[in-house]
């Protein structure tokens, strides 16, 4: 695949309205500074599970979790609780978003991913969702990245960028992703709630008037003559001071299983916005996952679509896929 004459930037807008018959999974994880750009960050998690019945209407909620964290500059957790409450989060103080922090939940709160829960998502997302987050700054501040070595003491620019080599296909060596100068702006979009649907996402944290970026994610489960269906959205976006939203990253996915095997059928990516002309190839990798069941993505990700060939972005949404079979399982006892 040559490279594209430039990044993908248009976004898909709004999600699109309920589809009788189906589950829906959304999340968003936001964050915030209300401390200031060198103060700790406040990341409130929501996520909710429905199912719209056959006939259509109203969703039926089947569950709703929600988390609220302080971290650092340097990401270390300073303290997480969790609604409805989950006591053992506590164990999570003293943590650093990560890869070490999926370690980490799978020993404080393992019953959360055995039960595919909502929460489970927005605290496995965390790592992601704390990592991207400085770039909401670019949107306030036309020279973020000087500000944020001043503002984040310690912070060496340079170094942040070498790290980044080969960790993914937008960051592969040489890539334009790698030269500060590359043009990191947004693209313009609206709001992800479809007002022909105000049901079909749950309440997000108002993020008015200030700095803000969130993560957020949208999974649709359909059943169909033996197969599961799904239609996966991601974004990452960002407040601006002229009161919209822009975006950095955003995937569209679109999958299909088998419903006793629960292998993955087929597997698409359509790249609505991403920051550098290199990212798009991560989607030729996808090939990879064909086959796989679903519950086993969450492993297969990491293990197939490593550094260059993979896009952490992308990554997550596809991991996030594991959770499917809880979704179709839920849908066909209240279809039944």
């Amino acid at each position: 695949m040559g490279l594209m004459a430039s990044p993908p930037r248009q976004s898909a807008g709004a999600a699109p309205p309920r589809t009788p018959g189906s589950a829906r999974r959304t999340s968003s994880i936001d964050v915030s500074w209300p401390e200031g750009r060198a103060g700790n960050a406040r990341i409130v998690g929501r996520a909710r599970d429905i199912v719209t019945p056959a006939s259509g209407g109203a969703p039926i909620v089947l569950a709703e979790d929600a988390f609220e964290a302080w971290l650092q500059p340097d990401r270390l957790i300073v303290s997480i609780i969790a609604e409805p409450p989950r006591p053992a989060l506590s164990g999570l103080t003293g943590e650093r978003g990560g890869g070490g922090l999926r370690k980490a939940l799978a020993a404080t709160v393992p019953e959360e991913r055995r039960n595919a829960t909502p929460l489970y998502l927005i605290l496995d997302d965390l790592s992601g969702a704390s990592l991207v987050s400085g770039w909401a700054w670019s949107q306030w501040d036309p020279q973020w990245l000087t500000t944020s070595r001043v503002a984040l003491k310690n912070f060496d620019l340079e170094k942040a960028f070498r790290d980044r080599a080969g960790i993914c296909a937008g960051f592969a060596e040489g890539s334009s992703g790698l030269d500060v100068g590359t043009d990191r702006s947004g693209t313009p979009t609206t709001d992800l709630r479809n007002p022909d649907d105000p049901e079909g996402w749950h309440r997000y944290t108002d993020q008015s008037g200030a700095v803000g970026l969130r993560r957020a994610r949208r999974i649709d489960v359909c059943l169909d003559d033996g197969r599961i269906l799904i239609d996966s959205a991601f974004q990452d976006s960002a407040t601006t001071p002229q009161g919209g939203r822009a975006v950095v990253h955003e995937y569209g996915l679109s999958a299909s299983a088998d419903a006793q095997s629960l292998q993955l059928l087929s597997i698409e990516a359509q790249p609505y916005v991403l920051p550098f002309v290199e990212c798009p190839n991560a989607t030729l990798s996808l090939p990879r996952l064909l086959g796989v069941p679903l519950p086993e993505l969450r492993e297969r990700v990491l293990a197939e679509l490593r550094g260059t060939v993979g896009c952490t972005h992308l990554n997550d949404a596809l991991r996030a896929l594991a959770e499917v079979p809880a979704l179709a399982d839920r849908l066909r006892e209240i279809l039944r």
